[in-house]
């Protein structure tokens, strides 16, 4: 079997969009879109007590966002990852035939990883934990960009600010594990000295 595999009709044949059609893809698309916000609205409402006092000690690293910042990244991330699986589904012919289970069932279960990386990271607060998930989550990023760029090139580049994004996660990841388990690494607060 030939990957993308072939679709006939008129799916491969480019013609220009009418109202029409946008109309009857735009609920998918919006679904799509909407689907990887559930994560990040989930860890919200049922963490929101736990988030601000922990969070609030992020501001320690000079580079760290404060964790709304985060938060609100995230959101625009999943929005954009969103898109590009539509894209994916729609190049594939829609539907939900056997021919879209690797490259959406590849992006499901990044998916469900980055979600379990929200709740690790701002519910459960153990960072060595998001950390090793990032890590997992970045291999599937990479692999889920690989398949879909046969597809649908625009879907694959459109997972590179996810990557990025991911980077800059597991980096300050990573310092808040290395700070929990030594602390003298954590930074401390500046004495003024008087004279």
């Amino acid at each position: 079997m030939a990957w993308p595999p072939a679709i006939e009709g008129p799916l491969r044949t480019p013609s220009p969009p009418d109202f029409a059609s946008w109309r009857r893809m735009w609920p998918q698309g919006a679904i799509f879109v909407a689907l990887p916000l559930l994560g990040p609205i989930l860890v919200w409402l049922l963490a929101p007590h736990r988030m601000s006092g922990w969070c609030d000690s992020l501001r320690k690293l000079p580079w760290c966002p404060p964790h709304k910042i985060l938060l609100l990244v995230w959101t625009a991330i999943y929005s954009v990852i969103g898109y590009a699986s539509y894209l994916v589904w729609k190049d594939l012919g829609g539907g939900f035939g056997r021919h879209l289970a690797l490259p959406l069932g590849l992006y499901a279960v990044q998916l469900a990883i980055s979600w379990t990386v929200l709740t690790l990271f701002f519910a459960a607060h153990t960072p060595g934990l998001a950390l090793l998930h990032l890590l997992l989550l970045y291999g599937l990023v990479v692999t889920t960009a690989l398949i879909w760029h046969p597809i649908n090139k625009l879907a694959a580049l459109l997972l590179l600010p996810y990557l990025a994004w991911l980077t800059v996660s597991a980096s300050i990841t990573y310092r808040l594990w290395r700070d929990s388990l030594c602390p003298e690494h954590q930074p401390q607060p500046e004495v003024e000295k008087s004279d």
